[in-house]
């Protein structure tokens, strides 16, 4: 079991920073979807070092995606997918661990990789907005619209299709499909923005090509805050290579060592199985500054699986 002692500081942490994002604490603005999904336990263990217990009940754990467009930051405007794959035990409370994070930035991904030891991998994020009819409450309000005293504003509503489709060199892959129809991001707001609250999400990462310590960082986010409607995830045209036979949300493990090109693509289909997980709550986050402070080294690792 790994002696999780957060005390040790990456020694020469300030001088490896991105020269862009300049030193932590790195700061972002702008607005987020964090959606909570029930994720399979197996699904998550797939993404998650062995020494970690998982935090999980009847099969499942809790995982889902962080939805999010960046109006200012250390990279400037960009987009980011985080795709969480479950919840692991640190006592006495309990961290996510990311199962991918994609990216409109390549400065972004650099940094995201190297300083933070997320499995960062650049990305498009293709946006189209319609005007989709809202559904009439009664019969009443259809009377006043007849009359002329109904509001045309409230006839339709703004919804989003986000296409997330990540690169690597010459290829592209499409993630998913994420449906939107609250205002996040980019849409104008219309209602109430909800309460202002401040919240920490400790994070572990680490243990990837380019950064194999174990790591934790920690996350405050200030923002308003409401409960919305869950975005529908849609997975890509074509199954998964590794899942031709076997449903999109479903995922079939290989037991023999993989290799470079079998790691990118086993990482993208198990990002596909936890976005298609099932959704239990979506939260719109505007008006949000988040502070990341520079990640501390838990445990060393001496061998990466890379090598």
């Amino acid at each position: 079991m790994v002696a999780l002692s957060v005390s040790e500081v990456m020694a020469d942490e300030k001088t490896k920073c991105s020269l862009g994002y300049g030193k932590p604490p790195w700061i972002f603005k702008g607005r987020a979807l964090y959606q909570l999904h029930l994720v399979k336990s197996k699904i998550a263990r797939a993404s998650i070092p062995k020494e970690f217990r998982l935090v999980e009940a009847f099969g499942y754990t809790l995982g889902g995606f962080f939805l999010a467009s960046y109006e200012d930051s250390p990279a400037g405007v960009f987009d980011e997918l985080v795709v969480i794959a479950g919840i692991v035990w640190n006592p006495p409370t309990s961290c996510a661990w990311a199962a991918r994070v994609l990216v409109s930035s390549g400065d972004a991904c650099d940094h995201g990789r190297k300083d933070v030891g997320l499995p960062s991998q650049v990305a498009k994020f293709s946006k189209k907005i319609t005007a989709i009819p809202r559904q009439r409450k009664s019969k009443f309000n259809g009377f006043l619209d007849m009359i002329g005293l109904g509001t045309a504003s409230s006839s339709t509503k703004d919804c989003m299709d986000v296409l997330v489709t990540e690169t690597n060199g010459p290829s592209a892959t499409d993630i998913c499909n994420i449906k939107l129809t609250t205002s996040v991001p980019g849409v104008k707001f219309d209602k109430w923005k909800g309460p202002a609250i401040k919240m920490s999400l400790p994070s572990f990462s680490g243990r990837t090509e380019y950064n194999p310590n174990l790591l934790k960082y920690s996350c405050s986010i200030e923002c308003r805050v409401r409960a919305v409607q869950a975005a529908k995830v849609s997975g890509p045209s074509s199954p998964p290579k590794h899942d031709t036979e076997e449903s999109q949300s479903q995922l079939k493990l290989k037991t023999v060592e993989p290799s470079s090109r079998e790691l990118l693509d086993e990482g993208q289909n198990l990002s596909i199985s936890v976005m298609l997980s099932r959704p239990i709550l979506a939260l719109e986050l505007s008006c949000l500054k988040m502070q990341v402070e520079a990640p501390v080294v838990v445990s060393q690792h001496s061998k990466s699986r890379f090598n």
